[in-house]
């Protein structure tokens, strides 16, 4: 189940086959980095214009990361370094392919068919899809101008980096609500949790339509106090907040630490019984 792997995997079979895959070659035929094409001048400036991004990975998966079947882009790069990250190789920005803007667009393209058929389309997750600010405004503004579904999953860290235009590209917004609790979100993330309230309300004063996810890791995040305390938070949004999805930690990504030479401070915590994910005071 490691990204990068060409291949067809089932998580859980009522959500169908998942189609992962390297980054190399998205839209382009030749498959290659289209890196290869550039000076190192010359790259440097279109990672800063956003003509270019680093891109870890992709999947095509039917009833995750938003509505209907989408592609999902995983941008290299995050500026939290969560406990229970299953991808920490993307926090750095260092796995993954440099890919052109233009060619990511002609891959949304060619699956617009199906976008349209099952309400599905465009996620951009990470990493942070928004520590790659420039690459994933164009991106997500192309496929909405294509009459693309868009979504980004993201913390809100760095949600000020998106303009009132930016937003106008972006259908849905999956927020991941860490913690409630600023101490234990500083636990969690090793930053603060007032930029993702910041940005919530925001995003609850344009009326922007949002999901709110919340892992639940026992000894970590399921205190009742830090559970409260995120239900205070998501009431603040009611009437935008379409959907509060609590997922249960999961500890799928420990070999990714021990590859990469880090600890792994869960690598003893249970996942949860998806009974009590479901039992938790007002709709959390």
């Amino acid at each position: 189940m490691a990204d990068g792997i060409n291949s067809s995997v089932t998580v859980h079979p009522e959500l169908g086959p998942r189609i992962r895959g390297v980054a190399a070659g998205l839209g382009d035929a030749t498959g290659t980095d289209a890196a290869e094409d550039l000076s190192r001048p010359e790259l440097f400036e279109a990672r800063r214009t956003g003509d270019v991004g680093l891109v870890h990975s992709w999947e095509l998966v039917t009833a995750v990361d938003g509505p209907g079947t989408r592609m999902t882009l995983f941008m290299s790069g995050c500026p939290l370094r969560c406990q229970y990250c299953h991808n920490p190789d993307t926090m750095g920005m260092k796995e993954g392919t440099v890919e052109k803007v233009e060619d990511i667009v002609a891959k949304l393209k060619r699956y617009a068919r199906i976008f349209k058929v099952s309400g599905g389309g465009l996620t951009i997750s990470g990493g942070e899809p928004l520590f790659q600010i420039a690459f994933t405004r164009r991106v997500l503004k192309a496929a909405h101008d294509a009459g693309i579904h868009t979504c980004i999953d993201t913390s809100g860290f760095l949600g000020a980096r998106l303009s009132d235009e930016d937003l106008d590209s972006i259908d849905l917004v999956l927020l991941d609500v860490k913690s409630g609790l600023p101490e234990t979100y500083h636990e969690v993330t090793g930053q603060i949790l007032a930029p993702t309230i910041e940005f919530g309300d925001r995003l609850h004063a344009l009326g922007k339509k949002v999901w709110v996810r919340f892992v639940l890791v026992p000894g970590l995040t399921d205190a009742p106090d830090n559970i409260e305390a995120v239900a205070d938070i998501v009431s603040r949004w009611k009437g935008t907040v379409e959907r509060v999805e609590v997922l249960p930690f999961h500890n799928m990504g420990a070999d990714k630490w021990k590859h990469l030479g880090l600890k792994y401070t869960l690598e003893n915590v249970r996942p949860p019984n998806t009974r009590i994910c479901s039992g938790h005071p007002r709709g959390l």
